[in-house]
């Protein structure tokens, strides 16, 4: 099935953020955490955006901003986002969720800035856990450049037990894990103190 859903066989959706006015909360999300803290998360006018003229920014700090597209429902399809990490000490980080229930439970992978990685987790309660990678024993996630202050494209396709990471248009690993069999929400994830953008969210499910 990951075969299809690489194909382009999914009905999907692009956001861009562009119809809302600056410096408002964007409409039909759910803004919220995994953890304690106080996210913040706006649409901004952004010159960088690959869409002009807007982007959605988190500027909070928390265990783990989320924002929760709240209508949406896949079991099976894929999640892509362009993203900019543009500042944070304490961690830099952007992430796409899917087969989301609540702020506490959904697969979550994220790039990191300051690690230069990339990372595959499951939230089960609040409690984060990266997975393993199909074929390799051990580690944590894949290396990967994330430099700051430039435009990335990180995507996931999942099908039943089965995850597939892609990352600035390079397949960088598979998970396979059967924790949320069901059908959940997709959105947007960041850690700490990451001050980060997002544009171009794409979203679609096979039927």
């Amino acid at each position: 099935m990951l075969a299809l859903l690489m194909g382009g066989n999914a009905v999907a959706e692009t956001l861009n953020f562009d119809n809302a006015p600056a410096g408002t909360s964007p409409e039909g999300w759910t803004l919220t955490m995994t953890g304690k803290g106080e996210p913040k998360w706006t649409v901004e006018a952004e010159p960088t955006a690959p869409s002009k003229p807007n982007v959605l920014k988190q500027s909070g700090r928390a265990t783990f901003p989320l924002a929760i597209k709240s209508d949406t429902s896949i079991r099976d399809g894929f999640v892509e986002v362009k993203f900019k990490a543009v500042a944070g000490s304490q961690d830099r980080a952007a992430g796409i969720i899917w087969r989301a229930k609540d702020a506490d439970n959904y697969y979550v992978v994220r790039a990191n800035a300051l690690e230069d990685n990339v990372v595959l987790y499951k939230t089960i309660k609040g409690i984060r856990t990266s997975l393993a990678i199909v074929g390799r024993k051990g580690g944590y996630g894949v290396s990967a450049r994330v430099p700051s202050g430039q435009w990335h494209v990180l995507r996931c396709d999942f099908a039943g037990s089965r995850f597939r990471v892609t990352y600035d248009g390079k397949q960088l690993f598979e998970v396979e894990d059967i924790t949320i069999a069901q059908a959940g929400m997709i959105g947007l994830w960041t850690k700490a103190d990451s001050v980060t953008l997002f544009d171009d969210l794409t979203y679609g499910e096979i039927k």
